[in-house]
Parts: C-alpha cells; structure tokens; sequence
C-alpha cells in the first residue's frame, strides 16, 4: 500500500500538470468565421440605395458591396440574412449574424453594448431648395419659410428649430416632390439621400444651399470583445479604401466618396 506521503506527492504532481497546461483557449469569433468559409451579414434588403433588390431580384446595394469585398478580404464568401430594422441589432445578440452591415450610426449608447468598425459611411443634414432659389441660403433663412419633413425625424426637428413651418411628408421622396412642386420651399434631409436622387435624376432643378459641418458616422456593428474579428474588418475596410475599391463603389451609388 502506497503511504499518504507518496499519494499526496503525486496528487500534486497531477495538479501541477494541469495547472502548467491551462485551460483550453475558446475559439475565436474570427476563426468560427473562418471555419465555416462564410461571414453572417445582417442586413434589411429594403433601404435603396444601401441594400435593396434589384429589378432581378438580386441583393444589391452600397452597404452590400461594402460586406462583400469585406469578406472577400477576410478569405470567406458573404452571407446576408435579411431582417426588419427593429430586430437587426438583436440578431448579434441571439449569434444570427457575425456583423450588421446596414447604415448602423455610430453612437455612445451603441458602442456600451456592442463594437463597431471604423466608420465607413458619414452623412450629413443639407439644405435643399429649388434651383432658382436665392432666398434661402442658410439655415437661419428658414425662419418663417415652409419645409417638407418627416415630422418625427431629426430633420423635422432641426428644421423647426430653425423657425420653419413644416409641411408633413412620409420621407424624402414626398419631400423632394413637394419643392420640386412649389408647395414647401426647402427640405430639410439626409445628404446621402440627395446624392442618390440626383445619381438618378440629374436634372432634376434641385440643389443644396447649405449643410452642416459636423456629419454622422456608421459602421458595421459587432459583438463585444471579439478583438480579431474587429481587427480583420478594419483591415479590410482600408484595403478598399487603399485599393480604389471603396471610390468606386461610392462612385456608382452616390456619384462622389462618402467616407469624410
């Protein structure tokens, strides 16, 4: 029979053992991705010119071919699964996608929760009137002035502020309309909402009197410390930028980069 001298040693020993090869590392996010051969993408499928289906159906768009050549640079194939707007950000949390790719604005309260990639997109609010508009010139010359607006936006809101009298519309198509239309004098909206209108419709007599300086950014939102992942889409993100790839690609949806 072994004495308890000798079975304590060799416990010990045991204990050691484990305690030098430690636990086992958890596979990382970036290598699940890899792995599988894909990338989760949500997205909504919806938001022209962002991500949206074309006349054939197939999904098409910026924040689209942004995810792709992200992934192609990570050395996998983009998947994108569509979802309504309201459950997108959840879809991280319940792991239905590895990434949300669908003008997710950067801001304080998001980045509590969840991580995002350097910005890729920015916007900002513009002033638009008619063409042969020379009132209004600046944001103040709102003041007593009709304007076309979402009456819950943010653009509402500014536009309120600065003493306009909103005309209610249901989003910037309607909005354009009604300028375009003499009804309301100016508008109030998002810049890369412009751009894509006038990509389209180039002559139409519309343009921008003034916008602000400070722009809104997005990004492609992630889960919490997942630091390689991270790390491998902002990588990504400065290749296209570094290649060309991103100039084109703003080039054929807004007609200029969007990046600053």
């Amino acid at each position: 029979m072994k004495s308890i001298s000798t079975l304590l040693a060799a416990a010990g020993l045991a204990l050691a053992a484990v305690s030098f090869a430690g636990p086992a590392s958890a596979q990382s996010n970036l290598d699940k991705v890899k792995s599988s051969g894909e990338l989760r993408i949500g997205t909504e499928g919806t938001y022209a010119p962002f991500t949206f289906h074309d006349a054939s159906g197939a999904l098409v768009g910026f924040d689209v071919e942004i995810g792709r050549e992200v992934a192609k640079r990570i050395g996998v194939e983009a998947k994108f699964l569509e979802g309504k707007w309201d459950g997108l950000i959840a879809g991280i949390d319940a792991d239905r996608y590895d990434a949300v790719i669908n003008q997710v604005g950067i801001t304080e309260e998001r980045k509590k929760k969840y991580d995002f990639s350097d910005p890729y997109i920015a916007s900002k609010a513009v002033l638009i009137v008619k063409d042969d508009n020379s009132e209004i010139k600046t944001f103040a010359d709102l003041k007593g002035k009709k304007s076309a607006q979402s009456l819950s936006s943010n653009f509402g809101k500014l536009a309120a502020n600065n003493g306009a009298e909103l005309v209610g519309t249901d989003g910037f198509d309607q909005s354009i309309q009604l300028v375009l239309k003499g009804r309301a004098d100016a508008t109030l909206n998002d810049s890369l909402s412009f751009l894509d209108f006038k990509k389209h419709k180039p002559d139409a007599p519309v343009k921008i009197a003034a916008q602000e300086e400070n722009a809104d950014f997005s990004g492609i939102i992630i889960r919490k410390n997942e630091p390689d992942l991270l790390a491998a889409i902002n990588k990504a993100l400065a290749e296209i930028k570094a290649d060309g790839t991103y100039q084109k690609i703003a080039d054929k949806y807004f007609g200029q980069d969007v990046s600053k």
